[in-house]
Formats: C-alpha cells, sequence, structure tokens
C-alpha cells in the first residue's frame, strides 16, 4: 500500500496531454489490422504468436515524435494500446476457430461465416476488456509493489527513451524491408527453397531448417532455453520416433494411415510418417503439457482469483484524479450482461444458453486468472492454451451429456472454446497496457475505449484474414499446421465421437509426464514434437544468435543491453514484414496470379546448389539481424 501511496507517475495527475486522439486512433487501427494479420500468419504456422506492444510502441514514438514533431508521450501510449489488442485478438482465435475450416475440408459442416468468425471474435475481445475494467485498482493500483508485469513496464521504459523512439523505430521498419524481401524472393518469385533437409541413406530420420526470417526471429526473441525445447522436441518426433515407426512397421497398416508404413515412407517420406502418426502424438503430448502448466498453476489460479475477489470489494476507489478514471461500473454490468446475452441469441453464434452461462462464469474466472497471472510471470507464459483446453474438456462434456452432440455440439464447443480463449488473451493484454499506462500517467479510461477501437478494427479484420489464409494454402497444411487449432479439433472430436487413435495420442501424454519429470517444460516441448523439425531448426538458429548476443563480452553493459534490444526490435519488425507478404502472396494465390511471379521454373537449379542458394539466403537474413544490432552499434562507435 505504501508504494500506492508514495508512487508518482510520469504526467502528473493534474497536467492533461493529448491521449486519445484522431491521430492516436488511426495509427492504432492500423497497427491492431497489421499486427494482427501477421500474427495469425505467424501462429498459424509455428502455434505461437509475439507481443506487439514494444514495436507498435516504437513506431508510434518513431511517427509522432520524429515524424509530426509531436511531444506527446501519452499519445504514443494510446497507439500501442490500440495496436496491441489487434495483437492479442489474432492470437485468442487462431487458437481454436480454424478449427471450423478444418471441420469444413473434411465434409463434417459447412465453412464458418465471416459474420459468425467476426461476432465470436468481437463479444470475446469485448468480454475480454470489460471483465477487466473492475480488476484495475486491484491488480494495477493496489498491487503496485506486488506484480510487476513486465511487459508493460518494459513497454513503458521504451516510451519514456523517448529521445531515442525515431532510432528505434527506424530499426522496426527496417527488419519489416528486409523481411519483406526475404519472403518476396523465397515465397514470391520462388528463387531459392524455403526448407533445406538432410537424409542419411539407410535411416528414415531427417533434419534440416527453413530459412525463413520470421521463424528465425521467433527464436531469438523467445530465446536459447525456449528454443532448445522445442528443437530437442523436433529432433525426437524425427530422428527417434520416424525411424522407429518405419523400421518395425513398414509392413503394417496402422490408423489412421490407410497403405502400409513402407509405401507411405518410400512415396511421401518422413513427411508423410509425420502427418499420418507424429501429430497425434504431438498433440497427445500438447493436451498433457496444456492440462500440466493448468494443473501447477491452480494453487496461484485460486489465489489469484480470492484475491482479486477481495481487492474488488476492498478497492472501490474515491479518487476522482485522471488517472483514476475507469468506465463506468454501471457501463461496465450493462455491457457484459448484454453481450452475454447476444452470445445465447444471436444465431450466427452457435451457442446455447448453457453454453452462454459456461462463457460467462469461465469468462470472468480466466479473465481475473489471466490478468494476475501476466502480473507475475508474464504474458508469454500465461497458460492461454491450457485454460482453453479445460474449458473445451468441460463445455464438450456437458454440451454432450444435455444432448448437444454431433457437428452441432462440436461447433457449439468450439465457439464457447474461442471465446473463452480470446477473453483470456484480451484481459492479458489489458493489463499490461493500463500498467504502461500506470507508469506513464495516462487515464484509464480513454485506454480502455483505446482497447475496445482495438478489439472492434482487429475483430473486423480477423475474418477476411482466415479466409485468406485458409483459401491460399488450407489450415493443416505444411504452410499452416495450425497446431492449436487442430489439438483443440482434436479434443472436443475424442469427447464427442471416441473416434481419435488413443495409442498415438497416450504416446505424446507418457512423453509429456516423462518431460514434466526430469524438469523439461512441457509446452515448447510438445510443440517441437508436433512440428516439423525443419521449422524447429529455424527458430533454433534464432535462439543461438540470441545466446551469443547475451554472452558477448563488452565493456559497457548498456551497449550490450542495447545490442540485445535492437535485435529484438529488428526481429518483431521482420515477423510484422513476413506475414504482411505472407498476406499478400495468400492474396495472389486467391485471385490465381502467384503464377505470374514464380521463375521456379526458369530458375529450377538441380541439388545441391538450390541447398547452396537457399543456405545463402539465409546467410543474409542472419546478416542483416547483425547489421541493426550488433555493426550498428560498433558503427555508431567508431
Amino acid at each position: 500500500m505504501d508504494n500506492q501511496k508514495n508512487f508518482k507517475p510520469y504526467i502528473p495527475a493534474e497536467k492533461i496531454t493529448p491521449e486519445l486522439t484522431v491521430t492516436s486512433i488511426i495509427m492504432g487501427i492500423l497497427l491492431a489490422v497489421i499486427f494482427g494479420a501477421a500474427n495469425a500468419y505467424l501462429g498459424l504456422r509455428v502455434g505461437m504468436t509475439v507481443s506487439a506492444s514494444i514495436p507498435a510502441a516504437v513506431i508510434a514514438m518513431g511517427v509522432i515524435r520524429v515524424i509530426m514533431r509531436k511531444n506527446s508521450i501519452l499519445e504514443s501510449n494510446v497507439v500501442q494500446t490500440i495496436g496491441s489488442a489487434g495483437e492479442s485478438l489474432a492470437a485468442g482465435a487462431i487458437f481454436t476457430l480454424p478449427a471450423l475450416f478444418l471441420w469444413a475440408a473434411e465434409g463434417t459442416m459447412d465453412k464458418p461465416g465471416l459474420i459468425e468468425i467476426t461476432l465470436i471474435a468481437l463479444l470475446g475481445g469485448l468480454l475480454g476488456v470489460f471483465f477487466m475494467v473492475p480488476l484495475r485498482n486491484a491488480l494495477i493500483v493496489r498491487e503496485h509493489g506486488t506484480l510487476p508485469y513486465p511487459e508493460g513496464t518494459a513497454c513503458a521504459e521504451v516510451l519514456l527513451a523517448g529521445e531515442k523512439g525515431g532510432s528505434n523505430a527506424s530499426t522496426v521498419f527496417a527488419g519489416m524491408g528486409f523481411a519483406a524481401l526475404f519472403k518476396f524472393i523465397i515465397d514470391g518469385i520462388k528463387a531459392v527453397p524455403g526448407e533445406i533437409s538432410l537424409r542419411v541413406k539407410g535411416y528414415a530420420g531427417e533434419i534440416g531448417t527453413q530459412i525463413y526470417p520470421a521463424v528465425m526471429s521467433v527464436g531469438y526473441i523467445c530465446g536459447p532455453r525456449i528454443s532448445s525445447y522445442m528443437f530437442s522436441g523436433g529432433v525426437l518426433s524425427w530422428m527417434v520416433l520416424i525411424p522407429l515407426i518405419v523400421l518395425f512397421g513398414s509392413g503394417t497398416i496402422l490408423y489412421p494411415g490407410t497403405e502400409t508404413i513402407g509405401t507411405m515412407f518410400a512415396e511421401g517420406g518422413a513427411s508423410a510418417i509425420w502427418s499420418s502418426y507424429i501429430r497425434y502424438i504431438g498433440a497427445g503430448a500438447l493436451a498433457a503439457g496444456g492440462i500440466i502448466s493448468l494443473i501447477k498453476s491452480l494453487p496461484l489460479i485460486i489465489r489469484t482469483f480470492r484475491d482479486s475477489i477481495k481487492g474488488m470489494k476492498g478497492g472501490s476507489s474515491l479518487d476522482t484524479s485522471r488517472t483514476a478514471q475507469d468506465i463506468s461500473m454501471k457501463i461496465v454490468l450493462i455491457a457484459i450482461a448484454v453481450l452475454t446475452i447476444l452470445v445465447w441469441l444471436v444465431p450466427a453464434i452457435p451457442v446455447s444458453l448453457i453454453g452462454a452461462v459456461i462463457v460467462v462464469i469461465f469468462g470472468f474466472f480466466f479473465a481475473t486468472v489471466s490478468s494476475r497471472m501476466v502480473g507475475l510471470v508474464g504474458s508469454s507464459n500465461n497458460p492461454v492454451s491450457g485454460m482453453a483446453i479445460a474449458t473445451l474438456l468441460i463445455a464438450t462434456l456437458i454440451l454432450k451429456l444435455t444432448g448437444d452432440s454431433g457437428a452441432d455440439g462440436m461447433r457449439s464447443a468450439i465457439a464457447i472454446g474461442s471465446i473463452i480463449c480470446i477473453v483470456a488473451a484480451i484481459s492479458g493484454d489489458t493489463s499490461q497496457d493500463l500498467k504502461t499506462g500506470y507508469l506513464l500517467g495516462a487515464t484509464p479510461k480513454k485506454q480502455q475505449i483505446g482497447e475496445i477501437i482495438g478489439v472492434v478494427a482487429a475483430a473486423l479484420a480477423i475474418g477476411g484474414t482466415l479466409y485468406l489464409l485458409d483459401s491460399a494454402w488450407g489450415f493443416g497444411s505444411e504452410e499452416l499446421a495450425a497446431p492449436q487449432a487442430t489439438l483443440m479439433k482434436m479434443i472436443i472430436e475424442g469427447v464427442m465421437e471416441g473416434n481419435l487413435p488413443w495409442g498415438l495420442v497416450f504416446t505424446g501424454v507418457f512423453i509429456a509426464i516423462v518431460a514434466e519429470i526430469i524438469g523439461i517444460p512441457v509446452l515448447p516441448f510438445a510443440i517441437g514434437i508436433y512440428l516439423p523439425v525443419q521449422l524447429n531448426a529455424c527458430i533454433m538458429v534464432g535462439g543461438i544468435i540470441r545466446l551469443v548476443f547475451d554472452k558477448m563480452k563488452k565493456k559497457n553493459e548498456e551497449d550490450k543491453k542495447r545490442i540485445v534490444n535492437d535485435g529484438i526490435l529488428f526481429c518483431s519488425g521482420m515477423i510484422a514484414g513476413e506475414g504482411l507478404v505472407g498476406i499478400v502472396l495468400a492474396l495472389l494465390a486467391v485471385f490465381g496470379l502467384d503464377k505470374l511471379i514464380d521463375l521456379s521454373e526458369f530458375i529450377n537449379l538441380p541439388e545441391p546448389f538450390a541447398s547452396i542458394s537457399g543456405l545463402v539466403v539465409f546467410g543474409l537474413v542472419i546478416l542483416s539481424l547483425l547489421k541493426f544490432s550488433v555493426w550498428k552499434k560498433t558503427k555508431k562507435n567508431k
């Protein structure tokens, strides 16, 4: 409480500066759509998303301070508040909604309509914001000295470093430009292969790497530990499990395969075995990892919920200053009631009254949990997928017991799971943004309105993004594995129909349990088992580069910190740049124009020259990262 009383924000409460302006709203909406689309593409490829708060903040600082020559830190804060909402909504949506497209591809049900996707995303996002509003005083203000909110604090530090905003923003834009160029070379004109693989004669294992900037950037941002866990999972599945399946089962037809394993391997290589068998083992490991993370978090979850409710009861602030103004509680309660009724009654959303009740109960519970947990462990460690898995298991069981089964029941279960997943993601993001605003002296009410604007903008864009990506490549394909959504689909089918290859699933479950026993973080390891080893290896390269940066010896510790941070900003830009070009290429593919720029037939390098050319381009990707981190600082110091 002393921390709360003695705390003074950067902008005093009595000082009024521009915040929710036309400039900040337009910039924020653009970044919400851009980072939302880019993160949707990234998450569907690798099963992980990255925070957009810091890159959005530096872009805002660069534009507002350098280009527009305005000294308005709170305006920049609103830009990142709106922009990061798009990324969080995309993260919640892509973990679940693509399951509807996967069922449509199998002929189980019709494709979801754009209105259905938009409304699910919109209602989930708005509920996430409104559930968080009454928690702000309890979590952000009263526990200022207890809950660090790492991403929110880091974002405030970036915004406070105002004089460096132009330089930081240029680093993000440079990353976007370089990644766009490399992506266009690899997947646009197809001058080089996007994946390089190495096979040993007489052994069914396969190793290799992709050469995509965004995938490598994920490894750099996540760091060497998480990258190594993912790579270890990939090595286990592609260098151990696939060779064993081929070795012992070459003459066997094993469900869900329809021909002998030997024939499958001869025709499709290790990828065919991965597609038919390893993905189920990975799904089992992922499900177990999500449940394990939830179980481990249960004491914290229960304490969190209890403390937050206590804080709300005794935390109504009589402070009427600008920095204590929230959206009116009357408006919040009316909004939650209206949104709940809409979840139940809107025909486009396949949720019954029971489903709407599940949404409210689980939604408020997980919003409370998510908002507090990100304050303790950060957004990247928030077990959103574990919450979604728990919700889906319970919701699917309730729906089945109440007679809502079959295709309708499955559609209803995924809609409920999607809303809860989005609620958890958005409430966590909102609390981080409100922490940033608390440190800077922002008006909470204006930030909360900014979150609503970001949610609306991203919700309107996410349906089109999902349709575009599905039309171009299809979910569940090598280009867009959609691991989390595939897992959610398997869980619902397993409960409703009992048609999973349980032997493979339980193999993954017990691999996850062994990993937990020996102290390996299960979720990144399980994602590594599920995804192709070439993708994991590319992530590992980024992790190794980050390790080298972290270990490098510098006379000035500040120089070392700047190098690492510049690398994070450049990689954030590369993720956004590649994601945007991925969307553009998807558009070209949908309209049949992708063949016009495809030069692969004319270039058509034989092996090993094709692989060498790919490695050269990958080397240039790495050099571009060095240029805007290590060498940028070296050049400046000369």
